[in-house]
C-alpha cells in the first residue's frame, strides 16, 4: 500500500528564523494520517534563516539523521563534538542515555535540511556523533546506502536501530529498484524534482509512505534527488 502525503497535507511551523514541515503528524492539530512506520516516527523538512538555529537541547533514546538539502549546519554538544555538514552530505547522532546538542545555520543562505528520527533497537548506550561526506558523483543513478544499524551494510554510518537510509541522484527517466522485506515500511522524500514511484507522483516537499509494498520502482520525471528510510 502507497500513502501519498502531499506537502498541503503536512503539518506546519513558521516564525521568524525557522519555516518547518512535518511529514508526520507532531500534534493533535497534525493530520492524523500521517502517522509513524514503525520505529520511523518523525521526518521534518526544516528551513532555517541565516546566522539562526536551535540553542543547546538534549535529547535521549533516539537515532536522528540530519540530511542536508542547502547550505550547511553546525553541530555542537557537550561531548565536545563540533563540526559542520554540507549539502548533499549526513550526519548521525545516537541520543543513547542523553546528549546535548545545538544546530546552526553560520552561512549566509538559507539552510535547509531533513532531520529524521527513528526509535533505535536498544535503549541507553554511550551517546555519539559522526558525519560523512558522500560525493554526488556515487549516487548517479544509483541507490547509495547513507546510515544504517542492519547487518551486513557496510560503507555507511552506523545508527542503533533496525533502519537504512538511502539516497540517489537520478537523471530524467533514470530508474531504480527498491526492494523491501517483508513487515517492513519505507518512506520517500525528493529533496529535488519529481519522481513517479509504482505509478504515483512525488515532487519537492510530497513524501510517500510504502506499508506492505515488495518492490518499489522509481523513476525520475525530471533530474531529481531522493532520499529512503526502510525501517521497521
Amino acid at each position: 500500500m502507497l500513502q501519498f502525503r502531499p506537502a498541503f497535507s503536512l503539518e506546519g511551523r513558521e516564525q521568524d528564523w525557522l519555516k518547518a514541515k512535518y511529514h508526520f503528524a507532531v500534534s493533535d492539530k497534525g493530520n492524523q494520517a500521517n502517522g509513524p512506520l514503525g520505529a520511523l516516527i518523525v521526518w521534518n523538512d526544516d528551513e532555517i534563516a541565516p546566522g539562526k538555529g536551535f540553542g543547546f537541547h538534549r535529547h535521549a533514546d533516539m537515532e536522528i539523521i540530519t540530511y542536508v538539502r542547502q547550505g550547511a549546519v553546525t553541530h555542537e554538544d557537550n561531548l565536545g563534538n563540533r563540526g559542520q555538514t554540507f549539502a548533499g552530505d549526513v550526519q548521525v547522532m545516537s541520543a543513547g542515555i542523553g546528549i546535548s546538542h545545538a544546530e546552526r545555520n553560520e552561512g549566509t543562505e538559507p539552510l535547509k535540511l531533513f532531520q529524521i528520527w527513528i526509535r533505535p533497537r536498544s535503549l541507553g548506550g554511550t551517546p555519539r556523533w559522526n558525519t560523512r561526506k558522500f560525493p554526488k558523483a556515487d549516487r548517479a543513478g544509483e541507490l547509495v546506502l547513507l546510515a544504517s544499524g542492519l547487518q551486513g551494510d557496510t560503507d555507511a554510518l552506523s545508527i542503533n536501530a533496525n533502519a537504512r537510509v538511502v539516497g540517489a541522484t537520478l537523471t530524467k527517466s533514470q530508474r531504480v529498484e527498491y526492494v523491501l522485506e517483508p513487515g517492513r515500511f519505507a518512506y520517500l522524500a525528493p529533496t529535488k524534482g519529481r519522481a513517479v514511484v509504482n505509478g504515483l507522483s512525488v515532487s519537492t516537499g510530497d513524501g510517500l509512505a510504502a506499508s506492505n509494498e515488495r518492490t518499489l520502482l522509481i523513476e525520475a520525471a525530471e533530474d531529481t534527488e531522493f532520499v529512503l528510510v526502510d525501517a521497521a
